[in-house]
């Protein structure tokens, strides 16, 4: 499979009483299919799937396959704290139509090594779907470790790594050397410009969400015309931002305030993360209007 392309991990609407709002769901998703992005991922952490039940994911899967199968491409992420719980969910995916998966490593257990490449052969062998690995340890605490990836050779459904370690000595290695096994997506945004120069052909990006017109034109520039000048006009006008969303903090109350000024009401985050307040709302504002102020 070809993971080529704007990946955009879908925010998750709620209304006031913290109920799904599929409503805006569906407005989110035909404006992100309808600016250009290549790809959808239900069930990342853009999404707050930590702060979903397990029925709550699976009525996501049933209603964004519903909207959006055949349209674009859709990547289920599938992390839970336990194989059993991924499985579950890779199983429902595959069966709603998913063309995908996304695996990270199980969270808070922070399994060995030898545990992970298990918990992974064991979602291959269940699931039988492409996947694109997700290596965050600063969120899960567990790495994926050069042997790890190494130890999967000959298991062709392993076929991208989304790379969030901010490492660029291993972005380097893992394009230069791991080329021929498995596809590197850029999983930092503020680094994004040095991922294209090095080979990546592929990012997910969860300010997408509200500025895919943004992140399809690097793409456009850098991947496909490969010209780097022009990439970097471009990423020059994007790093303001993605330097607030990855240094704040508070990288998913900002996308939903993203979306909110962008026309797309998605309301707040659930608990325990907190709303913005007026300060941090106000310099959000500010880096958002000088940026669209420069679109076409």
């Amino acid at each position: 499979m070809n993971f080529d392309g704007i990946w955009t991990p879908v925010v998750t609407p709620f209304n006031q009483d913290g109920a799904i709002n599929f409503a805006a769901l569906r407005e989110v998703i035909d404006s992100l299919i309808g600016d250009g992005v290549h790809g959808l991922i239900i069930g990342g952490t853009t999404g707050e799937y930590y702060a979903l039940s397990n029925a709550e994911r699976k009525q996501l899967f049933d209603a964004v396959a519903e909207q959006a199968k055949g349209r674009i491409t859709l990547m289920a992420g599938i992390n839970a704290t336990s194989t059993e719980e991924s499985l579950d969910l890779g199983r429902y995916a595959k069966a709603a139509g998913y063309d995908c998966i996304l695996l990270a490593a199980p969270y808070y257990c922070q399994p060995t090594q030898e545990e992970l490449l298990a918990h992974a052969l064991c979602v291959d062998d269940a699931l039988d779907m492409p996947i694109m690995l997700y290596n965050f340890p600063a969120r899960t605490g567990t790495p994926m470790s050069f042997e790890f990836i190494d130890a999967l050779k000959g298991r062709p459904n392993f076929q991208a790594i989304k790379e969030s370690t901010g490492s660029i000595e291993r972005m380097h290695t893992l394009t230069q050397e791991y080329a021929d096994q498995l596809q590197t997506s850029c999983g930092m945004d503020d680094q994004v410009l040095e991922y294209f120069t090095w080979g990546a052909r592929s990012w997910v990006c969860g300010a997408s969400n509200f500025l895919a017109r943004e992140h399809v034109a690097l793409y456009q520039a850098c991947v496909v015309e490969q010209d780097m000048l022009k990439g970097r006009q471009l990423a020059q006008r994007l790093l303001p931002m993605l330097n607030l969303l990855e240094g704040g903090g508070k990288f998913c109350q900002y996308i939903k305030q993203g979306c909110e000024l962008a026309g797309l009401p998605v309301g707040v985050t659930r608990r325990p993360l907190l709303p913005l307040n007026d300060a941090e709302k106000s310099a959000f504002k500010q880096t958002y209007e000088q940026l669209i102020a420069h679109r076409g």
